[in-house]
Formats: C-alpha cells, sequence, structure tokens
C-alpha cells in the first residue's frame, strides 16, 4: 500500500523558447528605433574656399600591336627599345601612369607578352587589355 498519492505532474521535457524569441524580438525592435539614424538633419552652410586643387584625370597612353607585329604608342610607331626608353620618361613625368594595351586578335600572343614584359620593366602598375564584347548567339 502506497502512503503517498501519485502526482499528476510531469516532468518538463521540453524547454518552450516562445517567450525567449519574443523578448529577443522585442529587444531588437526597441535598438533599431533607438538607434540614431545615419543622415545629416542639421543645415549648415559650409565655408568656401578660394581656390581648390585640381587633379587632372591622368591621361590613358594607348599602345597597339596591329596584325603585322608593329608597336605603336598613342599612334606613333616604335620598337621595343624606343617603347621602353619613352614608357620610362613617362614614367618619371606621370608616376600614375596608365596603359592600355590593344593586340590585334590574329597576332601572335608572345607579341603582347613582349609588350607586357616592357611594362613591367618600366615600372608601369595601372595596365589594361583592351577587349571587344563578343556577339552573343
Amino acid at each position: 500500500m502506497k502512503k503517498y498519492s501519485t502526482s499528476k505532474h510531469h516532468a518538463l521535457s521540453e524547454l518552450n523558447i516562445t517567450p525567449l524569441l519574443d523578448l529577443a524580438f522585442v529587444l531588437l525592435v526597441i535598438f533599431i528605433i533607438t538607434t540614431a539614424p545615419a543622415v545629416n538633419d542639421l543645415n549648415i552652410s559650409l565655408p568656401t574656399a578660394a581656390s581648390r586643387p585640381k587633379e587632372a584625370p591622368s591621361k590613358v597612353n594607348y599602345i597597339t600591336v596591329d596584325n603585322a607585329g608593329k608597336i605603336y604608342l598613342n599612334a606613333v610607331e616604335m620598337t621595343e627599345d624606343e617603347l621602353l626608353r619613352t614608357l620610362v620618361e613617362f614614367r618619371k613625368q606621370d608616376p600614375d601612369l596608365n596603359v592600355v594595351v590593344r593586340g590585334d586578335s590574329r597576332i601572335q600572343y608572345q607579341k603582347v607578352v613582349n609588350v607586357l614584359d616592357l611594362l613591367v620593366s618600366a615600372n608601369v602598375s595601372k595596365v589594361g587589355l583592351a577587349t571587344e564584347v563578343a556577339a552573343v548567339r
């Protein structure tokens, strides 16, 4: 015979996280509302300067290798040695020298690689390769 009655209470086998999620969402909404917006809401008149330093945009130099393998710098035909000397001079004048290499699609790839090697030798770091957009088939 039992001296105590059976309890109708069950052990809690699962944790109800719904109130915890509600609390997290309420805190998130409060945080969003109380955070100051990143807009400038003050009307102020900024002072003006007599002159503003104007940086001239860097001129882009084009190196073209045609289908005969001839090298042109800005439409002036040059040999590889002349191109290297000219690039070094341009680099001395403008440390931020920009060069775009345009190679004919029918030339040997080695000609374009030779031009890229010359650019590395002249310490030109801003180099682009010109291409055309292919037609979608």
